[in-house]
């Protein structure tokens, strides 16, 4: 009997990868793409494990040796949480919440700067504005029209107004940090809307340098939906 609890926590966390890696997109809510296929084969390994496990206590059964002296540690009834989770309620993708409770990711740029192609409005990633804001002396974003995609993290306190996020995964959430762009202007959003921003560099300080606000004027904010693969720092969405 013991053996049979044990198969059928396999079974389930098997299926619980499986589900959220194999039938839906539901595991880049917390891992990057390339982890698609480990994961996959882990859910995998687990469900054959688990049918393995139970076929074996048929045939024990069969042959009068049902019965199983091992016993099931208490600690693995754990397992059966995040395998009903995932098969039942996956928790949501890292968003506004997060980012709130975290300083902004560290970006610097380790060569020289390429010149910016003409194209108006320009699409930039937030990690390659944020550099070129601090860390560009040739100042190449001034005056330009700059165009950006994330999604909608509101101010606390005083301050008020929103910045523009987007959270970027090394391996998993856990590793996960937060880019951000302090957006003047422009619609009051709720938290975690996806946009698509179109403005000109918040003049302050010197641009340039570290003094420099990572800060945009909005001219527009078209929302937009969110895409498939939220961790990356990409280019505008179309």
């Amino acid at each position: 009997m013991k053996r049979s609890l044990q198969a059928g926590l396999l079974v389930l966390c098997g299926l619980g990868l499986l589900h959220v890696s194999l039938f839906t997109d539901l595991c880049l809510r917390y891992v990057k793409e390339g982890m698609r296929l480990p994961l996959i084969a882990s859910g995998a390994v687990l469900l054959l494990l688990g049918i393995a496990s139970a076929a074996l206590d048929r045939g024990d059964a069969g042959t009068g040796h049902g019965h199983d002296h091992s016993g099931l540690p208490r600690v693995s009834w754990l397992l059966l949480l995040p395998a009903l989770s995932l098969l039942l309620y996956a928790p949501p993708a890292l968003g506004a919440y997060t980012a709130a409770r975290q300083p902004a990711k560290a970006v610097t740029h380790d060569s020289d700067f390429e010149p910016l192609p003409a194209t108006s409005p320009l699409p930039m990633t937030l990690s390659d504005f944020t550099s070129r804001v601090r860390e560009d002396r040739g100042q190449a974003i001034k005056g330009r029209t700059i165009r950006m995609t994330g999604f909608v993290t509101p101010l606390s306190g005083t301050r008020g107004g929103w910045e523009l996020t987007r959270i970027i995964l090394n391996c998993c959430a856990a590793d996960a940090q937060s880019v951000k762009v302090r957006i003047h202007g422009g619609p009051e959003l709720p938290a975690d809307t996806w946009v698509t921003v179109t403005g000109a560099w918040h003049p302050g300080g010197r641009l340039g340098t570290g003094s420099a606000p990572v800060a945009l004027d909005a001219r527009t904010v078209t929302r937009v939906p969110r895409p498939a693969n939220g961790y990356q720092d990409a280019l505008p969405l179309r």
